[in-house]
């Protein structure tokens, strides 16, 4: 006899602004193996301090051959995030990202409630939603997520690198 179907949705009303996040390193050459394995342990220890606004935290595998691993993050709404990530320990850990990839390449896409969705990836392949939708550099107006969602500039924290020093190279 065939068991009953138990079928379920997760109700949402008590999160109107809830934002999801997928992000993903890749190892782009060898040396990038030693960058993708420091991550873990930071991103446990900041996971475990709780951030304020993080809902859930959940560790991906997305290939072994390149390995290639990230997260999805349940965040409570857009403000909670951008605060996190312009704070101590994830502004330090982006600035020296962007100063030297350590042989890795990095993406993330954000889903919001409401629709809206926006995305940056760095020397990475076409993934996700570059690999159907036309790519733009991510500069002037669409440098950081709150530009590229269209959102006026908050008063919270500045990126974690200005666009101008990022190009000086």
């Amino acid at each position: 006899m065939t068991r009953a179907l138990n079928r379920t949705t997760a109700d949402l009303s008590s999160y109107p602004d809830l934002v999801v996040i997928y992000l993903g390193m890749r190892v782009n050459e060898p040396r990038g193996l030693t960058t993708l394995i420091s991550f873990g342990p930071r991103i446990r220890k900041s996971v475990q301090a709780q951030p304020d606004g993080l809902l859930l935290h959940e560790n991906l595998l997305f290939s072994l051959f390149p390995p290639h691993a990230g997260m999805r993050q349940y965040w409570r709404d857009f403000d909670s995030l951008e605060r996190w990530a312009r704070s101590l320990p994830h502004q330090q850990w982006w600035q020296q990202f962007l100063r030297d990839r350590g042989g890795t390449g990095f993406w993330h896409e954000t889903y919001f409630r409401g629709g809206q969705i926006e995305s940056v990836y760095i020397d990475m392949p076409r993934i996700g939603l570059a690999k159907f939708a036309p790519v733009t550099p991510a500069r002037g107006s669409l440098f950081s997520a709150r530009r590229r969602l269209g959102m006026r500039e908050g008063s919270g924290p500045p990126p974690g690198i200005p666009e101008e020093e990022l190009y000086q190279r």
